[in-house]
């Protein structure tokens, strides 16, 4: 069963910032929030967060980090995409959606970059911007334990690596590609995220509380643009 969550205040986002200083990784933590959330119950092998034809739907909510990265939809050869550009800013759009994993382990999406950042390492706090990433949270009722995965467009982390954020370790990061040498080119992904939980975190994953987008450039201070194709919860991969 697939919950899709009403919005609620921005006060938790507070208090996680202070207590994860500025783990952009994680703090989309939304363990509080489930409790309180109405449910959507969807039964369905193929989940569709938003398809941006009319927009972005009201389910997608911003938290700021420094200053706006401008989120806005368009179209190309037929199909439509949600464009972020960022200049030295970070800001992030989150969905959130209560699902088990366990019933629906894979997450399909297609992305493109412009650039990526010169500056940008996963392996240093100062280097903690990319020019695309995908997460997705999992909340705990206890939120120092809420964990996120962090799909990433990596600017040096090799493709295929994995390493803990450079804030905290509650959030890995996991670069699907590297580098800008598919940069302009449209690239097709799907993850196994309960196998990818699995073998990060080393135990079975709770619920998935939200997934978000964001592209981020404050620490580096550089500009990035990136595209996202709707973003797809999978029961199973056709």
């Amino acid at each position: 069963m697939i919950k899709r969550e009403r919005k609620r205040g921005f006060s938790l986002f507070s208090w996680a910032r202070r207590r994860f200083l500025y783990a952009k990784g994680l703090v989309i933590a939304l363990s509080l929030f489930s409790l309180l959330s109405l449910p959507y119950p969807v039964a369905a092998k193929s989940i569709l967060l938003n398809d941006y034809r009319k927009g972005l739907s009201k389910q997608w909510e911003e938290k700021s980090f420094k200053g706006h990265t401008r989120y806005e939809v368009t179209q190309e050869g037929g199909e439509w995409f949600v464009q972020a550009t960022s200049k030295a800013s970070a800001s992030g759009l989150y969905y959130r959606v209560t699902y088990d994993p366990k019933e629906y382990p894979f997450l399909a999406w297609r992305w493109k970059v412009k650039n990526i950042l010169s500056k940008g390492d996963a392996r240093k706090k100062d280097g903690d911007d990319y020019p695309a990433r995908v997460y997705v949270v999992f909340s705990s009722f206890f939120f120092w334990n809420t964990k996120a995965i962090n799909y990433i467009w990596a600017n040096r982390l090799p493709a295929g690596q994995a390493v803990p954020n450079a804030f905290t370790s509650n959030a890995m990061m996991i670069a699907l590609q590297s580098g800008p040498g598919r940069a302009g080119e449209w690239v097709e992904e799907k993850r196994n995220v309960l196998e990818d939980y699995r073998k990060l975190f080393g135990e079975d994953p709770p619920k998935v509380s939200a997934v978000a987008i964001m592209t981020d450039t404050d620490n580096t201070g550089e500009e990035a643009t990136a595209w996202y194709g709707p973003i797809r919860i999978l029961a199973e991969l056709p």
